[in-house]
C-alpha cells in the first residue's frame, strides 16, 4: 500500500507557541525570564526531555539528571493542561490530508512527541481520524532519528511503498536511516539551510505537496 507518513511539530503544525507558553509557566515558578518564541522555536526537534535541558541551559538552571527529571515531568504537566490554546495547523494541510485520503493513502503520524501528548494535539486539531498508526517518542526505547520508530509506523500501516515528510535534520536522519524518500517542508523548524539537509524534494506550501508525493 502507498503510504505517507508525517512528522508533526514543525510540519503539519506550528506547536511552538504553545511550547514556548509552557517553558515560560516552568520558568517563572523558578523565578526565571521568560524566553523567545524563536529561542523555544530553535530547541524542537528532540522530544520533551531535551526542549527541558536546552531551556535549563540558556536560563542557568545547574543541569543534574534528578533536576532535568522533575523539570521535564512539570513541562510536560504543564504543556499537557492544554496544547492546543496556541497551535495551528500550516495552511493547506487539511485540504491534502483529505486529498490523500480520497486517493486511498495510508497515513501515519511519527513524531519524538510523547503519544498521550501527540493524540491531545491531533484530536485538538481534529485532525486524528487521518492517521492510520501514530508512533510517539515514548512509543519504544529509541527516538528519531533511530529507524524503529519510522519501521513500526511502517509495520501499523502495512505500506510499502512509503515517503516521510518532515522539517528538520532530525527526520532526514530518520528517513536516510529507514531507506526511504524523504520530502522536506521548508517552512518547520530546520536549523541548517534547506541545502545542507538531505532530501528528495522540497516545499514551502502544502499545495505543492500532492504533485510531489506523484513523482517520488
Amino acid at each position: 500500500m502507498r503510504a505517507v507518513i508525517f512528522d508533526l511539530d514543525g510540519t503539519l503544525c506550528d506547536s511552538a507557541p504553545d511550547l514556548q507558553a509552557a517553558a515560560n509557566r516552568l520558568l517563572a515558578g523558578l523565578g526565571k525570564a521568560p524566553l523567545s518564541l524563536d529561542m523555544v522555536r530553535g530547541f524542537i526537534g528532540n522530544g520533551v526531555p531535551k526542549l527541558v535541558e536546552r531551556v535549563m541551559l540558556a536560563s542557568g538552571i545547574a543541569f543534574s539528571p534528578e533536576r532535568h527529571g522533575d523539570l521535564t515531568r512539570e513541562f510536560a504537566r504543564i504543556y499537557g493542561t492544554d496544547p492546543v490554546a496556541g497551535t495551528v495547523l500550516y495552511p493547506g494541510v487539511r485540504q491534502v490530508l483529505d486529498g490523500l485520503r480520497s486517493e486511498g493513502r495510508a497515513m501515519g503520524v511519527c513524531t519524538n512527541k510523547v503519544h498521550h501528548i501527540t493524540m491531545q494535539v491531533l484530536r485538538g486539531l481534529e485532525i486524528d481520524g487521518y492517521f492510520g498508526s501514530v508512533i510517539g517518542g515514548d512509543s519504544l526505547p529509541v527516538h528519531k532519528p533511530d529507524p524503529a520508530m519510522m519501521r513500526a509506523c511502517i509495520g501499523e500501516l502495512g505500506g510499502t511503498d512509503v515517503i516521510y515528510v518532515g522539517d528538520s535534520e532530525v527526520d532526514a536522519a530518520t528517513a536516510l536511516a529507514a531507506g526511504i524518500p524523504f520530502a522536506l517542508f521548508s517552512g518547520g523548524y530546520r536549523k541548517s539551510p534547506v541545502e545542507k539537509i538531505p532530501h528528495d524534494a522540497l516545499f514551502d506550501d502544502f499545495s505543492q505537496l500532492p504533485d510531489i508525493l506523484g513523482k517520488i
